[in-house]
């Protein structure tokens, strides 16, 4: 079972991951001069990594969340980052992660990994 733990905690660090690729690759690919793909491409990651530094990182965060706060947060930034796939790749990709980042998140409360 403890690896199916840890297998868990990885998905949930390389879903991450796909949140920061995910609003790179939007920002890349938006129908906008080059500077502004360029600008974008690099801000909306930043972003993201701003707000879940701030918010949503594993090891201390600046303002920790948790209950319905937590849960608020994960929709919002995996929901937000499933959107951007979507839009820069195609409906299914954003809807798969979405999807993957649920079930993610049902197994770590049932596992324990994650408290709400």
């Amino acid at each position: 079972m403890r690896v199916f733990e840890g297998a868990n905690l990885l998905l949930m660090f390389l879903l991450e991951l796909c949140v920061l690729g995910a609003a790179a690759w939007w920002g890349f690919t938006v129908p906008a001069p080059i500077a502004a793909r360029i600008v974008l491409g690099l801000a909306a990651p930043a972003v993201f990594i701003v707000v879940w530094a701030l918010f949503g990182a594993a090891k201390d965060p600046r303002f920790p969340q948790t209950g319905w706060r937590r849960v608020a947060l994960e929709v919002v930034w995996f929901g937000a980052a499933s959107v951007l796939l979507g839009l820069a790749w195609t409906p299914v990709a954003g809807l798969v992660m979405f999807a993957l980042w649920f079930g993610n998140g049902v197994l770590r409360l049932a596992w324990g990994q994650q408290k709400l």
